[in-house]
């Protein structure tokens, strides 16, 4: 019965570049009024309005288990719509299905519909970890001569208070180089698993170029010790824990994405088990 929602955690989001991936909200201002181009929106002023407002009435959570229906002539902006709603609406799930998803000769109607609704189920799961938390001064990658054999190298960190440097496996390389941390980034490891995240630019960093991008961010350098105990937040849905939990699946499963039929004893032990993690504060559902 034990359930792992830890691997699902570590898997990184493929977001396919579409006719829809540039969008970013609605493009509305303060009084819910339309821009004529704004958030990768244009046109539709009225439709985006309207909306904005049923956006508004969901966020106060007056609307929760209703439907919405968009009707239009291909092409007039239905989907991309809804792709905004789901931004404005922030940190939650959102799935996009298709009707002929639904019609399948491998899965019945009824599992594809209960998979489509369990992955607009969230579950945000707090646990504490130690991770190690600092500015990275520089970072030093060693390789053979041959250019064959494992790679070694050493990393400095910082804080406002302490200075250290790691020695480096061919792991932690890897997972600096894909993402793309150079001196001057402040980053977090997660001792556990190895995981880095990339927090930001170091505010002290600023002016080391003359223009930056919008997706920069600058965050201060951390002060106290390097490494910490911290509360470390995941989001993952129900269905991808009801793919880690099925036997026949598995875990590679959810990098196929062909998951089959999932048994509803699975479902009912990972329901009854995510309730005991709501009650006892270690989990939040995160409706999408």
């Amino acid at each position: 019965e034990s359930i792992i929602a830890a691997k699902a955690t570590d898997i990184s989001k493929l977001e396919r570049t579409g006719a829809h991936s540039h969008i970013r909200g609605l493009g509305l201002d303060d009084k819910l009024e339309s821009r004529p181009n704004s958030q990768g929106m244009v046109g539709q002023l009225k439709a985006r309005k309207a909306a904005g407002v049923i956006v508004k009435v969901i966020k106060q959570g007056k609307i929760s288990g209703r439907a919405i229906m968009m009707a239009g002539a291909p092409g007039t902006g239905k989907t991309a719509i809804a792709m905004a709603m789901s931004q404005e609406l922030g940190d939650v799930p959102f799935t996009s299905i298709a009707a002929s998803e639904v019609f399948s000769l491998e899965v019945s109607k009824t599992e594809s519909l209960t998979q489509a609704f369990r992955r607009s189920i969230g579950v945000r799961i707090k646990e504490e970890s130690e991770v190690i938390e600092g500015e990275v001064v520089e970072i030093q990658i060693d390789r053979s001569v041959t250019g064959v054999g494992p790679k070694t190298g050493k990393l400095t960190l910082k804080t406002t208070d302490m200075e250290t440097i790691y020695d480096l496996g061919q792991k932690m390389i890897t997972s600096l180089t894909k993402e793309k941390v150079m001196a001057g980034d402040v980053i977090q490891i997660d001792k556990t698993t190895g995981r880095i995240t990339r927090l930001g630019r170091s505010f002290t960093r600023a002016r080391d170029f003359d223009a930056t991008g919008p997706d920069v961010k600058f965050v201060q350098c951390p002060d106290g010790e390097l490494q910490t105990r911290k509360e470390i937040v995941h989001l993952v849905s129900l269905h991808e824990i009801d793919v880690i939990n099925s036997r026949q699946q598995g875990f590679l499963a959810l990098f196929s994405g062909e998951t089959g039929e999932i048994k509803s004893e699975v479902r009912e032990q990972i329901n009854q088990k995510i309730s005991e993690w709501c009650e006892e504060g270690k989990a939040e559902i995160v409706p999408g």
